[in-house]
């Protein structure tokens, strides 16, 4: 069954830039690893709650959005060995592939699907 890993970071609206070419550098290793693929968003039409909402998630300061990512995976073996192998890669270093935002702000974890409604080829016929 396919596993998914999500992310949510802030992000000054000048650094988007920088952001999307280490994310698009992210994503190629990813694939490497066996990811199928990942996705990268910023936030629009993001409404402030009174409870909660994804600014308060990762403390946004004036002038932050907010990026979700996910990366999908054809399962959590392959999700494990991947990240393993990222982390590893002295190209995906801190001091090779800086980060344009606060990562002490940033959240991720692992999810396991339930329902999935999109279409992946194979992947979704392995899932079925």
């Amino acid at each position: 069954m396919s596993y998914i890993d999500g992310i949510i970071l802030p992000l000054r609206d000048e650094h988007l830039d920088e952001y999307t070419v280490g994310a698009e550098k992210f994503a190629r290793k990813a694939k490497e690893q066996g990811a199928l693929g990942s996705f990268e968003a910023i936030g629009d039409g993001l409404k402030h709650g009174k409870v909660t909402d994804f600014y308060k998630s990762v403390q946004a300061e004036d002038g932050e959005n907010v990026v979700f990512s996910f990366v999908l995976w054809p399962d959590k073996a392959t999700r494990d060995a991947g990240w393993e192998k990222l982390m590893a890669d002295p190209e995906m270093q801190p001091d090779q592939m800086p980060m344009p935002f606060d990562g002490k702000r940033m959240f991720w974890g692992g999810f396991k699907p339930f329902v999935n409604s999109i279409q992946l080829g194979n992947a979704e016929k392995k899932d079925a």
